[in-house]
């Protein structure tokens, strides 16, 4: 630190944050400051300097000096559950309209939820499906992921929508669509023969699935659209398209797709793929904690709905299959620990280590 007062004791003296072993990151907000001050910068007196002995520390005292990771964009962790893990998926938030319906009637009518016929685990025996976070069952995802769309659509706040994904305007069928079918909502099994056909025929993967609930999340908040019977198809066809070409290694090209809804062009798509990478912002990472958090509120979304987990009772064979998989990734999590953390040797080392006594006989 020198003779410098920096942003370790005062966040605003330092203008410019350098990293650790890095070079330090330019700091444009303080230039363009500094650029509009124009002589007022220049007028100002400058600070006496401050010697490291002169630092009053005790002011600090008492004061918890927030990690830059809470600091940064609170609104954004409310309003894109797509990019931060700790901002609630909207999917989930939109079901729970139907699920406290669906309890409220199973208690005024003495209905059983359905939950009797559910296997718990004991002692003696342990039941385990076949799906994990880092393998879901492609089943399972997909009926997951059709249910977070249904909840979408049924429980929107209104019908925005942009015309490159009007199916009024863009249709994906040379039949003429009456219009009554864009006034009411499609049935579940509707959207279930609409998706499970392009991850049938396109050999998609249930990790696909994830994604794709994720970028159609990430597109309804960026571009301030809801998905609704006018769109949902082209919504849900972009978002397969863009999901499959990040996550899948030997992607899907768009001519593949256009094989399987025959009267789509592959100009359509390439313009209908264009424009929903520009209302991304073309911000297509999805971080583990995020893929993770979809996952886990899509299990949710199946307990509350009573969708059903192909579970098992976990044997011996899987069991010492579970305890190799886990053993392969702590030592992968070590070795990455060994590589990328590097701690210094300090005072604080010398606490675990006790000398022993040595015995006169």
């Amino acid at each position: 630190m020198g003779n410098t007062l920096t942003c370790c004791v005062c966040p605003n003296a330092s203008p410019k944050l350098g990293r650790r072993g890095g070079p330090a990151e330019p700091d444009y907000e303080s230039e363009v400051y500094e650029a509009a001050a124009g002589d007022a910068v220049a007028i100002a007196p400058a600070p006496a300097a401050v010697e490291p002995t002169e630092l009053d520390f005790r002011a600090g005292e008492g004061h918890h000096l927030q990690h830059i990771s809470d600091r940064e964009m609170p609104e954004a962790l409310e309003s894109n559950p797509s990019d931060h893990p700790r901002a609630g998926t909207i999917f989930l938030s939109k079901s729970q309209t139907d699920v406290r319906e669906k309890r409220k009637s199973n208690h005024l009518n003495h209905v059983s939820p359905g939950q009797l016929t559910k296997k718990y685990s004991s002692c003696p025996t342990i039941f385990l499906d076949d799906s994990t976070v880092s393998q879901p069952n492609l089943r399972t995802a997909i009926k997951c992921v059709i249910s977070a769309i249904y909840y979408h659509i049924k429980n929107r706040d209104a019908s925005r929508s942009l015309d490159i994904f009007d199916e009024r305007s863009h249709p994906l069928t040379q039949e003429r669509v009456p219009e009554e079918y864009f006034k009411h909502d499609p049935e579940h099994k509707f959207i279930y023969r609409f998706v499970h056909t392009l991850f049938s025929a396109a050999q998609l993967t249930a990790e696909c699935a994830i994604v794709t609930l994720v970028y159609l999340e990430r597109l309804l908040t960026y571009a301030e659209i809801d998905i609704c019977p006018t769109n949902f198809k082209r919504i849900v066809l972009g978002a397969i398209l863009l999901a499959s070409k990040v996550w899948d290694d030997q992607a899907v090209w768009n001519v593949d797709y256009c094989q399987i809804l025959k009267d789509i062009t592959v100009e359509d798509m390439n313009e209908m793929q264009r424009h929903f990478l520009e209302l991304l912002q073309f911000n297509i990472h999805v971080p583990t904690s995020v893929y993770a958090k979809y996952y886990f509120d899509l299990c949710f979304l199946a307990d509350d709905n009573n969708l059903s987990f192909l579970i098992a009772p976990l044997s011996k064979e899987r069991a010492q299959s579970l305890e190799a998989i886990s053993r392969l990734c702590e030592d992968e999590y070590k070795d990455l620990g060994r590589v990328d953390v590097r701690r210094s040797f300090s005072a604080d080392n010398f606490i675990g280590i006790q000398r022993s006594n040595a015995i006169l006989l």
